[in-house]
C-alpha cells in the first residue's frame, strides 16, 4: 500500500473512532465507483485526487474550451469584430488538439442530421 493509501485510511479511522462520519448524506447508500483500470495502480490515487479536484488533463480541458467557444460562436454575428476573434481562438485550439491527436469532429456537428434522423425513425 503506498503511503497516500495509508495515510488516507489513518484520517478515515480516526474520524469513525470519533464519531466523525455518522449521520452523513447517503450513508448507507452504495458507492459509485469509476473504472480506473486503465490507469496503473500506482497512479490511480494521485489520479483519483486530481480527478475530484476538479483537474482535467490539457486536452480534455482544450476540448471544453473549444466546445464552450463554439457554442459563443454560434450566438454571435459572425461579421461582428469580437467573433473573428473568437473564431481564431477557436481554430488555434483546434490546431492543438490536432497536434495532440485529437479528433476535432465534435466541433463540427458532423453527427447531429444522422442522430437526428435515427432517432425520428425510431418515432
Amino acid at each position: 500500500m503506498w503511503l497516500i493509501d495509508q495515510l488516507a485510511e489513518q484520517h478515515i479511522r480516526a474520524a469513525q473512532e470519533k464519531g466523525e462520519l455518522s449521520n452523513l448524506p447517503g450513508e448507507g447508500a452504495p458507492l459509485t465507483l469509476d473504472d480506473d483500470s486503465g490507469v496503473p495502480a500506482e497512479l490511480r490515487s494521485a489520479w483519483r485526487l486530481l480527478k475530484n479536484a476538479g483537474y482535467l488533463p490539457p486536452e480534455l480541458e482544450m476540448r471544453r474550451d473549444a466546445l464552450a467557444l463554439s457554442d459563443l460562436l454560434r450566438e454571435l454575428d459572425p461579421d461582428d469584430c469580437e467573433a473573428r476573434e473568437l473564431a481564431k481562438r477557436l481554430t488555434l485550439l483546434e490546431m492543438k488538439l490536432q497536434q495532440a491527436g485529437m479528433s476535432t469532429d465534435f466541433l463540427r456537428g458532423e453527427y447531429r442530421p444522422a442522430i437526428g434522423q435515427r432517432l425520428q425513425q425510431e418515432k
